[in-house]
């Protein structure tokens, strides 16, 4: 396996993303404001789409930073890997931030599963587990800034 190829399957899977949780978010404000609290199927195919998507987003992300990433390996022998901002952000912020929030994602997702009506505290887990996804997202290797 070569790391580019991971590297444009990661890239791949982050405009998935994107565009998942962008009806995620359509569908969750729908069914605040026009269901009466009642969950949707759009909200319930929207919110496992947009976790198999992070899930498998993560496992690529994992794969190719512990098996493939030069910079990573060079950053962590050189001992720069806290000290310096761009790969403390790269290599540990961005990871850790969306495992989070695929792990949130996952509990909502249980949750929207085995209930008929939404509650508040669901509501605030996904707009931690979104605002965690876009605080993390690397735009600038994304669209290219």
């Amino acid at each position: 396996m070569d790391f580019n190829i991971m590297l444009q399957a990661h890239r791949g899977f982050a405009y998935l993303i994107l565009l998942s949780s962008a009806v995620f978010t359509v569908a969750l404000l729908i069914t605040m404001f026009g269901y009466s609290g009642r969950i949707s199927k759009l909200l319930r195919k929207s919110t496992l789409f947009t976790m198999i998507f992070f899930h498998t987003q993560a496992l690529i992300g994992l794969v190719m930073l512990f098996f493939f990433s030069p910079g990573f390996k060079a950053a962590l022998a050189a001992g720069t890997l806290m000290k310096d901002s761009v790969s403390r952000n790269t290599y540990v912020e961005h990871p850790v931030s969306m495992i989070i929030a695929a792990v949130l994602l996952t509990v909502l997702n249980k949750k929207f599963k085995t209930s008929d009506k939404i509650r508040m505290s669901w509501v605030i887990i996904a707009v931690i587990a979104l605002a965690l996804m876009l605080w993390a997202f690397q735009w600038h290797r994304l669209f290219g800034a």
